[in-house]
């Protein structure tokens, strides 16, 4: 290991030879400089120091300048200041400056080696822990965007997941291909003007996204009957609402989702299903998916009419709001131009056959 470097700084030569004397038969590596001009120059042309000592009473410049000037340049590097014993209050002073101690004339050997030694541990202790402090720094900061990478990742792959869900609800109910990225879509628009946070959003995308899967637990039979449901399987019918929650709740990803499943055909007005909920009672995520959903199943063509525009479709909403809707979010729902709707409904219609999941649509329902 190499030996540590100390700059001797007094304005009498007798007393800094005697000090490089002791050091350098200690070991250690010395320079002398006659002023604390010197020394700053010595500094200044790039020679390290582990240590310098520093006489306090000198005639160019005193030791609390030089104090000054090193500390501010070289923070790193720890001072002793060398004094008479009537010298002794200044020297505290100095100390309090930021001096690393003080060492009184007329001092032994052993006196000056031992504070020597101090204050080079001391340094050594500092720098290893700013340099542990950076290299864990770098780690927390390489593991942080590891993580962040591997939550992406796995956010895909829960969007994935979301997706094949959707392809196999849509597989049992084609009649509505597309509706469920439409109205998600749709969704998310309103939840933007609302100005909600993207966490909310992207729970309230996944809710509008899965709305309809407990369909698959809907028999065929029933699902895709031709003509008019009886009584008895409308009630079936009804059901899907909490066969899409119990499939979804124990999936911890989809927990705060489940609940827009479960409560996507509750109306505003207390009359809808299955649980008969009422104003706010309804999830935040559903009352704004309901609006969606009648938007898209107005302009879409279905069996038994064809698709009508916008205008009607808006029409329909407002006439329902305090009963089918929250009055609150149709004005939301109303303040957006008409022209935003075709755009993103364009799009997403663009998107049908493509593999598109809740993530893609928030990003299109962002840029439309």
């Amino acid at each position: 290991m190499a030996a540590d470097r100390i700059l001797i700084v007094d304005d009498e030569e007798a007393i800094r030879e005697i000090v490089f004397s002791m050091l350098s038969m200690a070991g250690y590596r010395c320079q002398q400089a006659a002023s604390g001009t010197e020394a700053l120059a010595l500094l200044g042309s790039g020679e390290e120091f582990e240590l310098m000592l520093s006489d306090l009473m000198m005639a160019e410049m005193d030791g609390i300048a030089l104090l000054e000037r090193t500390k501010e340049r070289y923070p790193d590097m720890p001072v002793v200041m060398v004094t008479a014993v009537h010298d002794i209050s200044v020297a505290l002073a100095a100390i309090r400056n930021g001096a690393y101690d003080y060492l009184l004339k007329p001092f032994e050997r052993e006196q000056l080696l031992a504070i020597v030694r101090r204050a080079v541990e001391n340094r050594r202790l500092k720098v290893e822990n700013r340099a542990y402090q950076t290299e864990l720094e770098a780690r927390v900061e390489a593991k942080t965007a590891e993580w962040k990478r591997a939550i992406k990742e796995l956010e895909r792959s829960y969007d994935i997941t979301l997706e094949a869900l959707g392809d196999a609800l849509d597989l049992k109910d084609a009649e509505t291909e597309g509706h469920s990225k439409r109205v998600t879509a749709f969704t998310i628009l309103i939840a933007r003007e609302m100005k909600m946070d993207d966490k909310q959003i992207k729970v309230i995308a996944r809710g509008a996204f899965l709305h309809d899967i407990g369909k698959m637990a809907i028999p065929d039979s029933i699902l895709r009957k031709p003509g008019a449901l009886n009584p008895e399987e409308i009630a079936i019918m009804k059901e899907h609402c909490y066969r899409g929650y119990q499939m979804l709740r124990k999936i911890p990803f989809l927990t705060e989702a489940a609940e827009i499943v479960y409560a996507h055909q509750e109306r505003w007005d207390g009359t809808g299903y299955p649980r008969g909920l009422k104003g706010a009672q309804i999830p935040l995520g559903a009352r704004i998916f309901a609006i969606a959903d009648t938007l898209d199943a107005i302009m879409s063509d279905r069996p038994y009419r064809a698709a009508q525009p916008f205008s009607a479709a808006k029409e329909e909403i407002v006439r329902w709001s305090g009963r089918q809707f929250d009055p609150d979010l149709v004005k939301v729902f109303a303040g957006i131009p008409e022209s935003t709707w075709y755009r993103l409904r364009k799009e997403i219609n663009g998107q049908i056959n493509q593999f598109t999941y809740p993530q893609q649509l928030i990003k299109t329902a962002a840029h439309v």
